[in-house]
């Protein structure tokens, strides 16, 4: 393992972007993607590529999570359907966020994924824009759309 880590003084920062983003990365892309094999494997694969592409990448952090997105809806349009998700029953997984999840599975993957980059990832619009390649007001009606999904599911399960 000691031959593929990258340090600062490599100029790619890799290391530092896996240390502080590379849980919530994960966690994001599992919100995203409803699929743990599917979370690991996209930001197991995005890290790799940025390994690959060294000092090319000029913003590290922001090339592995929108790649990590890129492979996990690549990787759910390779199978066809969004996958169910199935978290672990546990104290840790309280009854709402339960109902959280099941709704975030009805959204369209764009606006699950600007969902989950602006109010998990604690991304602005431009930045979502971004990462997922779009623009500012896509991604306001994304959310926008989202929003008003979601409160719609939600307040169905509270009655």
């Amino acid at each position: 393992m000691e031959a593929t880590r990258v340090t600062e003084d490599a100029g790619t920062g890799l290391e530092r972007v896996y240390r502080e983003h590379g849980e919530r990365l994960w966690r994001a892309v599992y919100l995203f993607s409803g699929d743990r094999e599917v979370a690991s494997d996209a930001v197991a694969e995005a890290f790799a590529q940025a390994l690959r592409r060294g000092g090319e990448i000029r913003a590290p952090e922001r090339w592995v999570w929108r790649t990590a997105f890129l492979v996990a809806r690549g990787m759910l349009k390779e199978r066809g359907h969004m996958i169910a998700v199935v978290p672990e029953r546990g104290y840790e997984t309280a009854p709402p966020m339960l109902d959280l999840l099941d709704a975030l599975r009805a959204l369209s993957p764009a606006q699950r994924a600007a969902i989950v980059l602006h109010y998990y990832a604690d991304r602005s619009v431009r930045e979502v824009a971004d990462l997922m390649g779009s623009t500012p007001a896509a991604v306001g009606v994304h959310l926008h759309r989202a929003r008003r999904r979601l409160r719609a599911l939600l307040e169905d399960r509270d009655d």
